[in-house]
């Protein structure tokens, strides 16, 4: 998801001596299959890890080590690098490297060319969980912290000791999420604050069945990621998905239609967008059952209040069933849009909402867009038929029509999700106006 905003971008990649460098191969292949230009700088130790051939194959360049070589064409290679760099990621980040960065030691080529660059400090520290707990390396990281660093905390996990605690370089994919991050802070998003959904809703029939959708969320995970990678602060409100939350975005998981509701209403008080990408259930069912249904209990009387059985206990010959009575769900769009109406004549009082809708459609797809852009007064309105093969739930790809409350209509072409969420942005950046 990552590839636009790392495409030409220059990187430098800080390698320390520890036993977690060697996943740092993953990640500089990934960035160099991203676009991204990428500088790789070992300090000494990190050679008994891993070789530098290895970093040089996966890089594409030339891998960078002794700031004390004979020619002496180091020293004067260490500022260039550090002139044209635009961000410096050291990982794994070491104890040892994390107190030379704090105190501004320079005795070896990534310490040198940190202290010379501007550009932004990302780090990844990665170590045995006492020596990451300890004091000074907490104060050494709160040091940083205070200069603008960026840290990606550790995970917890096995560490190479046999140990269990907080000292796991974190995979590859929140890495390379934490870059795209570090990379968008000063984007056109930047200082906003949006509120994406995303997913559908299960509404419970019985403690282990619901009724649901077919959406993977992947459309709004996109967009989640679109715009932290721009800057924002992005609050994602989840149904339930497969999907692991992008980094650096403030995930809430939710179940039902009411839950999104209770959420986005909480969600949007000092928002600047709101982008319902969620397929949320249009109903639910009136009384879910406290205990599992039973199918031998078909045509036994009424299991619960909303619930009865079918005449004569029997359907399709000799199978049980039972009726399911529904009651609409919430319109959360539409519920915003006769709120906003209230608010008319109090408007100082009430923060400018950009709101974004989706129309998931299988027939008259046009039409009934443009009713549901009118009736929910939205600002921009995304449809898709999701009858096709190319442009359905849990597709990579979509093929959407973007309706302009202006009367525009934009015919998108077939696109992965990524770009479909990167033109949406594009969009919706114009409107927010030039003033926060």
């Amino acid at each position: 998801m990552q590839a636009t905003m790392l495409r030409n971008r220059r990187i430098i990649v800080g390698i320390c001596g520890g036993i977690a460098s060697y996943k740092a191969v993953e990640l500089v292949s990934q960035l160099q299959q991203a676009g991204a230009l990428v500088d790789v700088i070992m300090t000494e130790h990190a050679e008994d890890f891993v070789r530098p051939l290895t970093f040089a194959t996966m890089s594409h360049r030339r891998v960078y080590i002794d700031l004390w070589e004979p020619s002496g064409q180091a020293a004067e290679t260490h500022i260039a690098l550090a002139e044209e760099a635009e961000l410096l990621v050291v990982v794994p980040a070491t104890a040892n490297t994390i107190a030379k960065l704090a105190y501004g030691i320079a005795d070896n080529m990534l310490t040198a060319v940190a202290l010379a660059t501007r550009a932004p400090l990302l780090l990844a520290p990665a170590m045995y969980h006492d020596m990451y707990t300890h004091a000074a390396t907490q104060s050494n990281l709160a040091l940083l912290r205070e200069r603008g660093a960026l840290i990606v905390e550790p995970e917890v996990g096995r560490l190479a000791s046999g140990a269990i605690g907080p000292g796991r370089l974190p995979e590859t994919p929140v890495l390379l999420g934490a870059i795209s991050m570090a990379l968008g802070r000063n984007g056109d998003l930047a200082g906003r604050r949006v509120v994406v959904t995303a997913g559908g809703t299960h509404e419970p029939i019985d403690p282990v069945r619901f009724v649901g959708n077919h959406s993977s969320g992947k459309m709004g995970y996109a967009l989640a990621t679109e715009a932290r990678d721009r800057g924002a602060y992005v609050i994602l409100i989840s149904g339930p998905v497969s999907l692991e939350a992008p980094y650096g975005v403030q995930l809430q998981a939710v179940e039902t239609a009411i839950q999104m509701r209770d959420a986005v209403r909480s969600a949007i008080a000092n928002a600047d967008v709101l982008v319902m990408s969620a397929a949320v259930a249009d109903f639910r069912p009136a009384a879910p059952m406290a205990q599992k249904l039973k199918k031998e209990s078909a045509g036994a009387g009424y299991p619960s209040p909303g619930w009865s059985a079918l005449p004569g206990g029997q359907v399709m010959g000799d199978q049980e069933g039972f009726n399911i009575r529904l009651v609409q769900n919430p319109d959360i769009l539409k519920e915003l849009a006769d709120a906003t109406n209230e608010w008319k004549g109090n408007e100082k009082s009430q923060r400018r909402l950009v709101r974004v809708g989706f129309a998931a459609e299988t027939q008259d797809l046009v039409a009934n867009a443009r009713a549901k852009l009118t009736a929910k007064r939205l600002d921009l309105l995304v449809a898709n038929d999701v009858s096709r093969p190319d442009s359905g739930f849990g597709t990579e790809t979509n093929k959407v029509l973007i309706f302009h409350a202006s009367g525009e209509v934009e015919d998108l072409p077939v696109m992965p999700k990524t770009g479909v969420a990167a033109v949406i942005w594009d969009r919706v950046v114009p409107l927010l106006g030039a003033t926060l």
